[in-house]
């Protein structure tokens, strides 16, 4: 048979060649049977194109080189987002086994044609899906980057939870935000595969030569079997490798994604004043820098100062401030401040183990205790304020 008459021969079978391979794909392909009608329609209209196009191509190989990327165009957007490269393919060898099951006996010479046009539209199948991946991947990181300077800036809207939910972001917990200095070659790949392994959702935004992740709690499973959370302190010392040289701050957990502003107000604040603590840890917690920030003029540090130390101190016994103040003016002398409130060293020894079980912070250590003193300035001030708003204006004298 010449190629004339096999062409003849292949348009009068087309529609048969099509119609079997829709009965082979839903004998044979699960995920093809459980589609909704309209979209196995559109699979089918990708299969018949396919033949059409193959037919096209056998006439004259030669000028139309790129047609086999023209099959995808009879299938609407939304097939490539419902079906994958995997079933694409599958698509592919249940459409060629069929033609080359009707054509079998015809020649050699059309066989090898059919192998050679399915590999084009492997290929074509596989460059759209990079295209479409590709086309993917730019918006996600434009979408991330807002994502991430919304969270910076704390102008999060309504629109913020569905853009999480669009990046993938699957947890649900507690959220901590790192900041620290990009390093010449930023490797944004290494730290999503760290992340991965420790079961981390994380954003990633990169603003110059800052730095900034965005972190989800993780649980990973312990010797028990049960599920336990990993620090974020654990998860930023795992990262900290992905930073550049100077200081990682890492921001206070809070309780969702929606109010991670918080932890990147402190965790900025913090990487702002780091260096002025000479042996600040890598990464070193933002409520560390606690009296840096305050000095500098954080509103939030001050506040955070005022709250968890001087106020729980001041409302569970005077007897704990009084103590707390002539032991970091005494020189952390237990002695002297014995002397100074006419106690024993020992009732100093204890009122001082009182205030650590209250606040948390040991007055003992060089550190923390001036993370103490500089809340117990700030409390007293604004204490001494709040006195003189409540007493009545003076009347003028005559």
């Amino acid at each position: 048979m010449d190629k004339a008459a096999t062409l003849t021969w292949l348009r009068r079978i087309s529609g048969d060649i099509a119609s079997v391979t829709i009965k082979r794909l839903e004998d044979t392909l699960p995920w093809y049977a459980d589609m909704p009608p309209a979209r196995r329609s559109a699979v089918g209209l990708v299969a018949q194109a396919g033949i059409t196009s193959f037919i096209q191509w056998y006439d004259d190989p030669t000028s139309t080189p790129w047609i086999a990327a023209d099959i995808f165009a009879a299938a609407p957007r939304e097939l490539l987002r419902s079906v994958s490269l995997q079933q694409t393919l599958q698509l592919i060898r249940v459409t060629v086994e069929v033609t080359e099951e009707r054509v079998a006996g015809k020649g050699e010479h059309l066989r090898e044609a059919i192998l050679l046009y399915s590999r084009d539209v492997a290929f074509a199948a596989a460059d759209v899906y990079a295209r479409a991946a590709e086309a993917r991947g730019l918006w996600d990181a434009r979408l991330e980057a807002l994502v991430v300077d919304s969270i910076l800036t704390g102008e999060a809207d309504e629109e913020l939870p569905s853009r999480i939910a669009a990046l993938g972001w699957h947890g649900h917990g507690e959220v901590a935000v790192l900041v620290g200095t990009t390093p010449p070659q930023f490797d944004v790949d290494q730290v999503r595969r760290t992340a991965r392994k420790l079961s981390v959702d994380v954003l990633i935004g990169v603003q110059g030569s800052r730095l900034v992740l965005v972190l989800g709690r993780a649980r990973v499973a312990g010797q028990d079997g049960e599920d336990e959370e990993l620090g974020f302190q654990e998860i930023a010392s795992r990262l900290e490798p992905s930073f550049g040289p100077g200081y990682v701050v890492l921001g206070p957990a809070v309780a969702a994604l929606v109010d991670a502003s918080q932890s990147a107000r402190a965790a900025l604040a913090g990487f702002a004043v780091a260096r002025a603590w000479r042996g600040a840890p890598r990464p070193v917690e933002a409520d560390d820098l606690l009296p840096e920030r305050a000095l500098a003029g954080d509103p939030l540090a001050k506040l955070t100062l005022i709250e968890r130390i001087y106020r729980p101190l001041q409302a569970h016994s005077t007897d704990l401030v009084t103590t707390l103040w002539s032991y970091l003016d005494n020189g952390r002398s237990l002695e002297a401040t014995a002397r100074e409130l006419f106690v024993h060293p020992n009732t100093v020894r204890y009122r001082l183990k009182r205030v650590s079980e209250v606040i948390g912070w040991d007055a003992t250590g060089p550190r923390e205790a001036l993370i103490l003193q500089t809340a117990l300035v700030l409390g007293s001030i604004g204490a001494a304020e709040q006195v003189r708003r409540r007493q009545p204006p003076r009347r003028p004298t005559r």
